[in-house]
C-alpha cells in the first residue's frame, strides 16, 4: 500500500520523485579542495551518488565533517559543478540546462546556510536581504508588493514586521537563522538544501529552528535535503535517512529502518556515538 504525505490538503504519493541524483561524483584539485592539504592530485568528495528525494518528504543526510556532505547539497544545487553525473530535477536535466530554463529550476531550488552569522549581508536591512532574491530574478511584484511579501514571510517564521528596518547585526543567531529561512522561502520554492541549519546554534535554539522547518514544511509544501552531523536530529525531522561516509552513500531508507535496524557498521557507529534526544 501507498504511504501518502498530507501537505496543503494536498496529497503526494511517496513514490513521486522530485529529484533524481544519478552517479554524482566531484574531484576537487588539491588547490581547491576543501580538505587542504600538501600532497599533489585530487580529492573525491562526492564519489558515485545515486539517490531520490520524493515530493513533500525529507531526507536526512548524515555523516561526519569531511565526508561529502556539504558538497553533495551544493552539486545538487548546482552551484558547484559537477564533475561526472545527472541531476533531474521535476523532470528537468538540470546539467543541461541553461539560460531561461534554469533560471525558472532556481527559483523552485533554495539553501538554508550553516552559519547565521555570515551568511546575511551586514550592509542590507533585513528588508533588502529577505527581498533580494525577488530583485535577482526579476519578480514582476512592485516595491509595495515586494514589502508585503516580506512581512509575510517575516510572520511565518515567527517574526514581528518591524524587523524589516533593522540591519541583520542587531539580531540573535537564532533570529538571523530564521530571517535566512524567510529569505529561502521569497521565491516559494518546492525544494530546499538546508545545510546544516542548526550546528551553530545552542540546544534550545537550534529544536526551536527545527520545529519551525517542520511547520513550514506542512504550509508550504516543502520538500527539504536535510544535511546535519547530527543523527539525533535528522532522526527526529526526517522521513527518511541517507548516511554518508567519505564520499559515498553507504546506507538509505527509511529512518525507523536506519536507526533500530542500520546494516552498515559507519552507521552503527554513529548512532553509538551519539547521546539519545528528546522531542524538541
Amino acid at each position: 500500500m501507498k504511504k501518502w504525505i498530507v501537505v496543503r490538503h494536498h496529497c503526494y504519493s511517496d513514490f513521486v520523485a522530485l529529484l533524481e541524483v544519478r552517479n554524482l561524483t566531484k574531484d576537487f584539485g588539491l588547490a581547491e579542495s576543501p580538505f587542504g592539504g600538501r600532497h599533489s592530485g585530487e580529492v573525491r568528495a562526492v564519489d558515485d551518488v545515486s539517490l531520490d528525494i520524493r515530493e513533500g518528504e525529507t531526507l536526512g543526510l548524515v555523516g561526519e565533517s569531511g565526508s561529502g556532505k556539504s558538497t553533495l547539497g551544493r552539486l545538487i544545487l548546482r552551484l558547484t559543478e559537477p564533475t561526472a553525473g545527472a541531476i533531474v530535477f521535476d523532470g528537468v536535466d538540470l546539467l543541461k540546462a541553461n539560460g531561461s530554463e534554469l533560471r525558472r529550476i532556481r527559483r523552485e531550488m533554495q539553501i538554508i546556510f550553516q552559519d547565521p552569522f555570515g551568511s546575511l549581508d551586514p550592509r542590507f536591512r533585513v528588508e533588502d536581504v529577505i527581498a533580494e532574491p525577488l530583485i535577482l530574478h526579476r519578480d514582476t511584484l512592485n516595491r509595495d508588493a515586494r514589502r508585503q511579501r516580506v512581512a509575510e514571510l517575516l510572520r511565518a517564521v515567527g517574526m514581528d514586521e518591524s524587523a524589516m528596518s533593522r540591519y541583520p547585526h542587531e539580531f540573535s543567531g537564532g533570529q538571523r537563522q530564521r530571517i535566512g529561512i524567510a529569505r529561502a522561502l521569497a521565491l516559494r520554492p518546492k525544494f530546499i538544501v538546508a545545510d546544516e541549519p542548526v550546528s551553530a546554534l545552542d540546544v534550545s535554539v537550534g529544536a526551536q529552528i527545527v520545529n519551525l522547518l517542520q511547520q513550514l514544511q506542512r504550509d508550504f509544501g516543502l520538500t527539504y535535503l536535510f544535511i546535519s552531523h547530527s543523527m539525533p536530529v535528522v532522526r527526529y525531522l526526517s522521513t527518511r535517512i541517507a548516511v554518508m561516509y567519505r564520499g559515498k552513500i553507504v546506507e538509505i531508507g527509511s529512518t525507523e529502518q536506519i536507526t533500530a535496524q542500520p546494516q552498515h557498521e559507519y552507521t552503527r557507529k554513529l548512532l553509538a556515538a551519539t547521546p539519545e534526544m528528546a522531542a524538541p
